[in-house]
C-alpha cells in the first residue's frame, strides 16, 4: 500500500503545484476584475438629480454668500448664520485650548465685530488655526449631511441648539434675538415641508459658510477692519511671515475640507429625491 501512498502524493503535489501556477497566471486578471466591479459599484460618479441639484446650489451658496457677506445694509440678512459661524471659531479655540492644557475664561460673540475667546495657556501655535480650521471642518460636515435628507434631520437638531447656545454668549441686542429665533424658526418649519426636504437647502448653507468662513473672515480683516484683529494677524505677529500668508494657508486647507465633504456626500448619498423622501418618511416623519 505505501506506494500507492506516495503515488497519492506525487499526484497531489502536482495537483496543489499546478492550480497555485493557475492562480498565479490568473491572479492580476482576478485582481483587475475585482478592481473594476468595487470601483464601479464604489464610483464618485454624479449619477442621481439629487447630486447634480446640490452641487449646483452649492455653486450658488458660494456666489451669494460671498456678495451678501460684504454688501452694507443686506449682509444683515446673514446675522444669525453668521452668529453661528463665529460660534463654531470660537468653540475651535476654546476645545483645542482646553486639550492643550488651557483654560477658557469667556467667549463673545458679535456679528459686528467677530468673536473673541478668552483664555490662559493653551498652545497658541494650535489654538490660534483652530478657530478656522474647526469651523471649516463643522461646515465641510454640514456640507456632507447635505447631500440627504436623514442625515439634514440629524444635523438640524443639533444647529438648532448650537443656534440657542449663541445667545448665551452672543450679544443680547433685540436684533441678535430676533434673526436667532427666526433662524431657529426657519430649520423647524422646513420638517413640515415635502418631508423635511427643504432642510437639506439650509444645512447646506450653514455648511458652505462655515467651510469657507476663513475666507469671509480675512476679507473682513483686510477690507473692512473689523474692531477684532484677525487670528492670522496675532499668528503672524508670534511666528512670523505675513497674516495674509497664513489666511491664504488656512483658506486653502478649509477649501480642501469642504471639497472632501462634497466628495464624501457624493460617495455615501447616491439616492435619488423619492428614495430620500421614502426614507425620510421612517425617520421622525413630519407629514
Amino acid at each position: 500500500m505505501a506506494p500507492v501512498h506516495a503515488a497519492n502524493g506525487v499526484i497531489s503535489r502536482q495537483l496543489v503545484a499546478s492550480a497555485r501556477a493557475a492562480v498565479v497566471a490568473a491572479g492580476p486578471q482576478v485582481a483587475k476584475l475585482a478592481t473594476r466591479d468595487v470601483l464601479s459599484s464604489r464610483g464618485l460618479s454624479v449619477s442621481s438629480d439629487a447630486q447634480k441639484v446640490t452641487l449646483g446650489i452649492i455653486a450658488v451658496y458660494v456666489v451669494v454668500i460671498a456678495i451678501l457677506w460684504n454688501v452694507p445694509y443686506v449682509r444683515w440678512s446673514l446675522w444669525p448664520f453668521k452668529m453661528l459661524v463665529i460660534a463654531f471659531h470660537e468653540f475651535g479655540h476654546a476645545i483645542t485650548a482646553v486639550c492643550t492644557g488651557g483654560r477658557v475664561k469667556s467667549i463673545s460673540l458679535d456679528p459686528r465685530e467677530g468673536g473673541v475667546t478668552h483664555m490662559v495657556g493653551g498652545k497658541s501655535a494650535i489654538t490660534l488655526p483652530a478657530g478656522y480650521l474647526g469651523s471649516s471642518l463643522i461646515g465641510a460636515l454640514l456640507i456632507f449631511c447635505g447631500f440627504d435628507i436623514v442625515a439634514s434631520k440629524v444635523a438640524s437638531m443639533v444647529l438648532g441648539v448650537c443656534f440657542l447656545l449663541t445667545l448665551w454668549w452672543g450679544k443680547r441686542d433685540w436684533l441678535t434675538i430676533l434673526t436667532v429665533l427666526l433662524a431657529v424658526g426657519l430649520i423647524v418649519a422646513c420638517w413640515f415641508i415635502v418631508h423635511a426636504e427643504p432642510l437639506r437647502f439650509v444645512v447646506l448653507f450653514i455648511g458652505v459658510m462655515s467651510s469657507l468662513y476663513s475666507v469671509w473672515d480675512i476679507c473682513d480683516d483686510l477690507i473692512l477692519r473689523k474692531v477684532n484683529s484677525s487670528d492670522a494677524s496675532v499668528f503672524a505677529q508670534r511666528y512670523g511671515g505675513s497674516s495674509q500668508c497664513w489666511g491664504v494657508i488656512w483658506s486653502i486647507i478649509s477649501i480642501l475640507f469642504m471639497v472632501a465633504g462634497i466628495i464624501a456626500g457624493i460617495a455615501a448619498f447616491p439616492e435619488s429625491f423619492a428614495q430620500q423622501e421614502e426614507d425620510s418618511k421612517n425617520f421622525l416623519p413630519t407629514r
